[in-house]
Formats: structure tokens, C-alpha cells, sequence
């Protein structure tokens, strides 16, 4: 709950309206119900040039209205009622929720912004904030962009005066990932504890899962004379055959051609598809809740460089009291693992991993939501990352 004392007023930025799918809805309620919690009084604003996606219809859309007819009553019921604003900054675009009188507003009175997903492209009624706070939730492109001398890129860093980033490794002798210009500090994904408590009790014979996207297209990047991928099928690939190697059930939720879902089949994993699932954010929940726990892989520019990212859709899971198996980026030397969270260079560290779980199910179970307690709690990222920018 609130704790009834005012620091001031904090606007999030972030991607709700723009892409309304559950993963993104609660990776934005954590940030907001969390600095609500710390005693800010809390805003939650897109403000973009860009369309928004419509989901429904796999299109890019002027037309915000189906997304904000999903996403805004979820944002009311958690008690931000006249604390949210999407306001289309395109031609023809409609502004819902505060007025536009009232966004300015709160442009002026606003003691802080966090700039979530680094999704706002900053204005000067923005700049007029005294408080600018960068957060990246997907390190490696940003950084490459910055040694290549991306103007574009360069500029809207130093719009911002502190940075922060889900690559926690950033920085560090054995990441390699220049970080010139920029001082990363490290924050993960905050998550509300109470969101994920879990009323379904551990089932032995429930499936590993993923929420996941098959094949994604123009994120790749050539640095220094190497490509680094930004899709997960090429990793998956690599551990196709895990389904045949244990006799647990192994569920990928996601969109694929008929193709592709037949080469799944074929090696043994149950794929379901994702957008019934992420559509609703109680199908989502339960859909975590559910499961065995999670097994997913990473995407090439984040393991690589080892950058230390987590996914906040990992750190769900683990808050739901689910073990979680992903691709090692470095995330274990900051993170707990070896009972209820695992980082997998291997099929053998995979296996490994599997072999612990099974061991000692509701074991593993209990381990995962003490880690997300002890090192995702909204109220400590949140805290820290404020204080490390001065507001606390």
C-alpha cells in the first residue's frame, strides 16, 4: 500500500498503449505501483510521434483507441484514475485520459521523470523536468550505437542526467561491450510480490514454459566485423532436441506458421499460441502460475558480450514460486543460482538444471519466490535506483 507521505511527483514514460500485451503491462504496473509505494505521487504518460500496435490486427495504427480501451481500465482499477495520459503526438492523433492542459501541467510541476524502455523521444516541455532519469531495458544497441557516433543516439542520452540499465554487468572487465560516454548504473526488472502470489500449488506434472516471440526482424547489428542477432529461434534451435533428453513437458507460447509449428512438434515441445495468453493480464498470470516453470533462451546481443541482463518476464516467474532455466548472460554473478534459478551455458547445464528441479519440486518452488523477494521486491530496485539518482 501507499504509505500515505508525498515526495512529489514522478512521471513514468513507457510503451503500455503503444504495444498492450499483459508482458508489458505488468513490466509498467511494477514500476508504477512500486514508486507509489515509495510515496510519489505517480503519473504514468506516453507522449510519442509513433503509432501505436494494434495486436488484434498485427498492424501499425494512428488509431489508439482499441489499446487504450484495454489498457486503461487495468491502470484505474490499480488507483491510477487521473494519473495517466496517452496523448497521440501525430497528425490526427487524440489525446485520452488527462486533458492536454493538464499534461502540461504536469510537465511543469513534475519533480522527475524515468524515461522506462527509453521509449519517450524527448521535447522541450520535457527537458523543463528537473529530474531525467534513463532507463534501458534492453542493453548492447544503445551502446554500439554510442561508439559508431550516433548523433541521434548520443544526444538523447544527454538529454537525460543519469542512466540506468538491465545489463548489469555494463562496464565490467569481463563484458564485452564498450561503454563510452555514458556511466551505466545497474537496476533490474522491480516487481510487486503481491501481484504473483500463487494459489495454484506445485504440480509435478505441469509443463515448462515460455512466453516468447519465435523470429524477430531489423534488430540484428554488425559490430566490429561480427553479426549479433536479436531473435531467439536461432537459440532455441540449438537446444531442440531438450524435450527427447527428459520426460518432462516443455511449452513454448507463441505465434509461428505452420511450418515452424510442426518442426517443434516434431522434437517434442508443445507449442501454444501466445496472444490468447498475453491479451489478458489474468490469462497471462495464470498461464505463469501454471507452469512447471520456465525454460527459455536469450537473445545473442545480450549473452555474448555478457551483459548481466534478466528478463522481467523471468523475474515473474520466480515471483510467482516457479524455477526458472535461461541462457547465462552473466546475470549469476549477481543473482542467486542453483535452486530455483539456473543460467545454462550447455545442454549438459540444462539437464543439470532440469535433474536439481526434480529433485526437490516444491523445494525449487520455494527457492524461486525468495530469490524474487530478496532481489526484485519493487520497493528495494525502486529504492535504490531512486537514491542513486538523488530523490531519495
Amino acid at each position: 500500500m501507499d504509505n500515505g507521505r508525498k515526495k512529489g511527483k514522478v512521471i513514468v514514460f513507457g510503451i503500455l498503449f503503444w504495444y498492450p500485451l499483459a508482458g508489458v503491462t505488468y513490466q509498467f504496473l511494477h514500476y508504477l505501483i512500486g514508486l507509489r509505494r515509495l510515496g510519489w505521487d505517480v503519473y504514468y504518460v506516453e507522449d510519442s510521434g509513433r503509432w501505436i500496435y494494434n495486436p488484434e490486427k498485427f498492424e501499425w495504427s494512428p488509431d489508439a483507441s482499441d489499446n487504450v480501451a484495454m489498457i486503461a481500465p487495468i491502470l484505474e482499477k490499480h488507483g491510477f484514475a487521473g494519473h495517466w495520459c496517452f496523448r497521440g503526438n501525430y497528425p490526427g492523433g487524440n489525446c485520452y485520459g488527462m486533458s492536454e492542459e493538464q499534461l502540461f501541467q504536469l510537465y511543469r510541476e513534475a519533480d522527475a521523470f524515468l524515461n522506462v524502455t527509453a521509449s519517450q523521444e524527448l521535447r522541450d516541455e520535457h527537458l523543463a523536468i528537473p529530474r531525467r532519469i534513463y532507463v534501458e531495458s534492453d542493453p548492447f544497441r544503445v551502446q554500439v550505437k554510442v561508439v559508431e557516433g550516433d548523433l541521434a543516439t548520443i544526444n538523447a542520452l544527454a538529454a537525460h542526467d543519469i542512466h540506468f540499465s538491465f545489463g548489469e554487468n555494463l562496464g565490467q572487465p569481463d563484458c564485452d561491450l564498450p561503454v563510452d560516454l555514458v556511466c551505466w548504473h545497474p537496476t533490474r526488472q522491480p516487481v510487486i510480490m503481491e501481484l504473483w502470489e500463487n494459489p495454484f500449488p506445485p504440480d509435478g506434472k505441469s509443463k515448462f514454459s515460455t512466453i516468447t516471440t519465435w523470429r524477430n526482424k531489423g534488430k540484428d547489428l554488425v559490430f566490429r566485423g561480427r553479426t549479433y542477432y536479436w531473435t531467439k529461434d536461432r537459440e532455441f534451435m540449438k537446444f531442440i532436441e531438450l524435450p527427447r533428453l527428459r520426460p518432462v513437458g516443455f511449452e513454448l507460447a507463441l505465434e509461428v506458421d505452420e511450418e515452424t509449428h510442426k518442426y517443434l512438434t516434431d522434437h517434442g515441445w508443445n507449442p501454444v499460441r501466445s496472444l490468447p495468453v498475453s491479451r489478458d493480464v489474468d490469462n497471462y498470470r495464470e498461464y505463469i502460475q501454471r507452469s512447471h516453470g520456465e525454460f527459455t533462451v536469450t537473445k545473442e546481443q545480450v549473452v555474448i558480450p555478457k551483459t548481466g541482463w534478466f528478463s522481467d518476464r523471468s523475474a515473474s516467474y520466480l515471483a510467482a514460486g516457479r524455477p526458472v532455466i535461461t541462457q547465462e548472460t552473466g546475470f549469476s554473478k549477481f543473482l542467486p543460482t542453483g535452486k530455483g534459478l539456473f543460467g545454462f551455458l550447455t545442454m549438459e547445464d540444462i539437464l543439470a538444471a532440469v535433474d536439481v528441479i526434480e529433485s526437490d519440486y516444491e523445494g525449487s518452488c520455494r527457492a524461486a519466490r525468495e530469490i524474487a523477494a530478496e532481489y526484485f521486491a519493487a520497493e528495494k530496485v525502486l529504492g535504490m535506483l531512486m537514491a542513486t539518482a538523488g530523490l531519495e
